[in-house]
C-alpha cells in the first residue's frame, strides 16, 4: 500500500517550441500533466511510496497519461470509461510584456464524471496522508461531490487529509471557489495556500502570520503552509510558526513549482521530519523544479540535499 494517496484530473499538456504562438506553431511538445499527480511524483522521487487516483478515457491518450505517470515510479490507478474525452491544455511561454498563457481544452473530461464508489476507498484507509487540490471540485458538480466523499472518509479513517488550494480564475470564481472550499475544510489537517489565494478567495486581511494563523485557528487546521513565491513559506503548526526562504534558482519552466513544494514536504512530514525540516526540503524542491522543462519533479534526495547544504536559512519561532 502507498503511504500517499492524490486524487485529481491529469493532463496532456502541448506546448510550442521556444517562445512561439500556439496559432502559428507546427510542431507541440507533449507532457503529462496535473497537480494531483506532480504531488505524487514528487513525494515518490524522494522515497515516499505514492499511488494516483483518476478517470481516465480507455483510448491511446488516456494510456498515453497513465503510462508517463507510472514510468515516474508511482501507482497510477485510475477508472478506465469509455465515456468522455482526455483533457488537454496549451502552454505558450513567453517573457514580459506577453507573458506566458495557458489555453484549457478540458471539456467533457472523462474525470469530470468520477464517483467515490469506482475507487478502491481502502487505499485512501491504509494511506499516511490522502491529499487533493481545489482544482479537482472546480471541474464539476459531480467531482465536487467526489472529492468531498473522499476527504470525508479518509479523515474518519484517521487518515491525513491534506488540500491544496490552488485558485484557478479559469476555472471559477472567487466567490464559487470560497463557497464550495470553505465548505470541504472540517475534512482537511493540513491546508496548503498562496497568500494572494488567502486574500483573494477566502476574503482574508493581514500579513503572513495573522493569515495562517487566522485560518488555523478558524478552520480547525492541524497545520497551515502559506506560500509566498520568491518570499518563500510559512507554516503554522500547534501555534508556533515556522519560515523559509525561497532558494535563489535559474527559471526554465516555473509550471508545477508549487505541487513539487507540496509533494516534497508532505514525503518529509511521512517520513517523521519536523515541520521546519520538511519546508526546508520543499523550499528547495522547489527551487529544482523550477530549472526542469515540464510539469513534473524529475529530483533526487542527494539533489535536495545539495541545495539544502550550499544555503540554510531557516527560522523557526
Amino acid at each position: 500500500m502507498s503511504d500517499l494517496v492524490t486524487f485529481g484530473e491529469t493532463m496532456l499538456r502541448l506546448s510550442p517550441a521556444g517562445n512561439e504562438r500556439i496559432e502559428t506553431a507546427s510542431e507541440f511538445e507533449v507532457r503529462a500533466a496535473g497537480a494531483e499527480s506532480n504531488v505524487a511524483i514528487a513525494a515518490e522521487r524522494l522515497g515516499t511510496p505514492s499511488t494516483w487516483l483518476s478517470k481516465l478515457p480507455d483510448n491511446p491518450l488516456g494510456r498515453r497519461v497513465a503510462g508517463e505517470l507510472e514510468r515516474y515510479g508511482i501507482d497510477a490507478d485510475p477508472v478506465w470509461t469509455q465515456e468522455g474525452r482526455q483533457g488537454t491544455y496549451y502552454l505558450e511561454q513567453a517573457g514580459k510584456p506577453r507573458g506566458t498563457n495557458v489555453v484549457y481544452d478540458r471539456a467533457n473530461a472523462a474525470v469530470t464524471t468520477a464517483e467515490s464508489e469506482e475507487f478502491d476507498l481502502e487505499a485512501l484507509r491504509n494511506a499516511e496522508v490522502f491529499f487533493t487540490s481545489g482544482i479537482t471540485p472546480a471541474l464539476s458538480s459531480t467531482l465536487a461531490e467526489t472529492t468531498a466523499t473522499l476527504l470525508e472518509t479518509a479523515s474518519q479513517s484517521g487518515t491525513t487529509t491534506a488540500f491544496d488550494l490552488n485558485y484557478r480564475n479559469k476555472l471559477w470564481s472567487p466567490a464559487e471557489a470560497r463557497e464550495t472550499l470553505t465548505a470541504l475544510f472540517d475534512s482537511i489537517d493540513v491546508l496548503v495556500v498562496a497568500a494572494r489565494d488567502a486574500r483573494h478567495v477566502l476574503d482574508l486581511e493581514g500579513d503572513a502570520e495573522e493569515l495562517a494563523a487566522t485560518l488555523g485557528t478558524e478552520y480547525g487546521f492541524e497545520t497551515v503552509v502559506l506560500t509566498r513565491g520568491s518570499a518563500g513559506a510559512l507554516a503554522w503548526h500547534g501555534g508556533e510558526y515556522h519560515e523559509h526562504d525561497a532558494y535563489e534558482t535559474e527559471t526554465v519552466d516555473p509550471i508545477g513549482t508549487g505541487d513539487a513544494f507540496t509533494g516534497a514536504f508532505l514525503a518529509r512530514r511521512i517520513d517523521g521530519d519536523d515541520v521546519s525540516r520538511a519546508l526546508e526540503y520543499a523550499a528547495a524542491t522547489a527551487a529544482l523544479k523550477r530549472t526542469i522543462p515540464g510539469d513534473i519533479a524529475v529530483i533526487t534526495p542527494d539533489e535536495v540535499e545539495s541545495v539544502i547544504d550550499e544555503q540554510t536559512s531557516d527560522i523557526s519561532r
